[in-house]
């Protein structure tokens, strides 16, 4: 994997195409990662007796780790090599 847990990274296709953030979960498995503020989906949470109305909450989803890229923090574009220290 290319990306790691609290890397900047840049998508480069999709609806979020252009979007940046940091990386928030890696799933190896299934090659997919999951960035803060991208591919943001509205899940129904059920009534439950501490939340009695439940609702309706906005969070981030996962998306394949080929559409992002690390984000070269001199230029701001995306970059195909991990920056050195």
């Amino acid at each position: 994997m290319h990306v790691k847990r609290g890397d900047q990274v840049i998508v480069i296709s999709g609806n979020d195409k252009g979007t940046t953030g940091e990386v928030i979960e890696v799933h190896r498995q299934d090659n997919r990662v999951v960035v803060s503020g991208v591919n943001i989906r509205t899940k129904h949470v059920k009534p439950t007796q501490s939340n009695p109305q439940g609702e309706r909450a906005q969070r981030e989803f996962s998306i394949h780790a080929s559409n992002v890229q690390l984000l070269d923090p001199k230029t701001g574009k995306g970059s195909r090599k991990r920056p050195t220290a």
